[in-house]
């Protein structure tokens, strides 16, 4: 400390000049760039841990940095270094922790020990920087989180990753009839993040309190696992629904983040799973009318809005979309759209935005929403005039919710891989229906 104080009265005004040079010249950049990329399509931030759950946040956490496999009491570190070495060195610890310092370390070995268990997979890991909020691994694929997932199944671990059915979900029911009944339990999550760590979060329900304590899995080369950082935080409240979704959120909540977490632990099927994939994702609830309106052919006029087309070029391309002068031109959007849903040219024309002189659409952009609900496929069927019609949950989780409203829509699949929304109708169940864009 004595060093930075002499530093700073002895250099303190070239200190303050070079950090007025790096902010102006930072603010130049940076405008620059905003004026390159302002015709670019907004682009959703891509969380480093798993589209179900991330990990805890809010005030009441205790962290703590890394441990190796094989070393466990014999590594000592300070709290420098661990605040350091976390990738969650800016979260305050708590005050209060439901288990013994005991039950913790049997918690890390146990960890430890089931990561062991997909040793296999990370054998011949490639690591490609040193930073402490991700796995480092390079090319890090689905197939391999999913392998992990049924390695830590087969071993009697509860594990789960993103659009992947929980193994061995009947322990985390087992903990929520212990909850319901007023009885001390705990349950052991193993989550399989897209980047290869692996979070395993316990849940305690102790003295009619709930906390998680968090043990971050990281990987060192020839698959060798360690502990890159623990995390208690509080929990408000949880929930298992009857469709079998486990939501909880914490007491305490950092802005913008999401209101609850969940998992869905009871099993849904590989073909729910494709149909959602082909013919949900990547369409809104909150921005425009396809899935919030009852509409078909006679009245598809209704779900026509500039913002939407956004939505419908990413299901088509598998990618973001990219404007000149704000301007899309006519012979793409309409060739997508026509496709897509029972529109003819002249109802676009009227509708969405056309400008005659430089045969173009306008590109409205679309801007992201707190707390979307998603559509998930539960069931299905397959009509004799090749339509598909889709039974559609809304799971509104942020809200504590898995069947906010359920949606009927019939599709039409082409040849070519590309397919024709026909209708949609929707009821409300739990939650009221979003506005959309009405």
């Amino acid at each position: 400390m004595e060093d930075v104080k002499w530093l700073l009265k002895k250099y303190g005004s070239l200190i303050a000049l070079m950090i007025i040079i790096v902010i102006t010249g930072s603010i130049v950049l940076g405008k620059r760039s905003s004026e390159r990329n302002a015709e670019e399509v907004w682009e959703p931030p891509i969380e480093i841990l798993s589209d179900n759950t991330s990990v805890p946040s809010g005030d009441n956490k205790e962290v703590s940095g890394n441990t190796v496999a094989g070393e466990g009491e014999e590594e000592s570190e300070t709290e420098s270094d661990s605040e350091m070495e976390s990738s969650l060195w800016f979260l305050p610890q708590t005050e209060k922790c439901l288990i013994t310092e005991a039950e913790k370390d049997e918690l890390k070995d146990t960890a430890l020990a089931a990561a062991e268990q997909g040793k296999e997979v990370y054998e011949d890991i490639e690591l490609i920087c040193e930073s402490s909020y991700g796995s480092n691994i390079k090319g890090f694929t689905r197939e391999q989180c999913r392998k992990v997932v049924s390695l830590l199944g087969e071993a009697g671990y509860v594990s789960i990753t993103e659009d992947t059915n929980m193994e061995n979900y009947g322990e985390v029911e087992d903990f929520y009839a212990a909850y319901l009944e007023k009885r001390d339990a705990m349950v052991t999550v193993f989550d399989v993040n897209r980047d290869g760590l692996i979070g395993a979060v316990t849940f305690i329900y102790r003295n009619n309190e709930l906390q998680t304590y968090y043990v971050g899995i990281g990987w060192q080369e020839g698959g060798i696992p360690e502990i890159k950082n623990t995390l208690v935080s509080d929990i408000a409240e949880i929930k298992l629904t009857e469709k079998g979704y486990f939501i909880y959120a914490y007491k305490d909540v950092i802005a913008h983040s999401s209101l609850r977490q969940y998992w869905r632990i009871k099993p849904l099927s590989d073909k729910c799973r494709e149909l959602t994939a082909k013919y949900v994702y990547g369409l809104s609830y909150v921005n425009y009318n396809v899935l919030v309106i009852n509409w078909d052919s006679s009245n598809v006029e209704d779900i026509l809005m500039p913002c939407m087309f956004e939505d419908i070029y990413r299901i088509y391309t598998g990618e973001n979309l990219r404007t000149e002068n704000w301007r899309i031109p006519a012979d793409t959007y309409e060739k997508i759209m026509t496709t897509y849903f029972p529109v003819s040219i002249e109802q676009l024309r009227e509708k969405c935005g056309y400008d005659e002189d430089s045969n173009s659409y306008e590109y409205e952009m679309i801007f992201a929403s707190p707390y979307p609900p998603f559509g998930e496929v539960v069931d299905y069927s397959e009509n004799a005039d090749g339509t598909i019609t889709l039974i559609v949950d809304g799971v509104w989780a942020d809200y504590n919710s898995d069947l906010a409203f359920t949606n009927t829509i019939v599709v039409q699949p082409f040849g070519d891989g590309t397919f024709r929304y026909l209708s949609n109708t929707i009821e409300q169940k739990e939650l009221e229906v979003p506005k959309g864009g009405r």
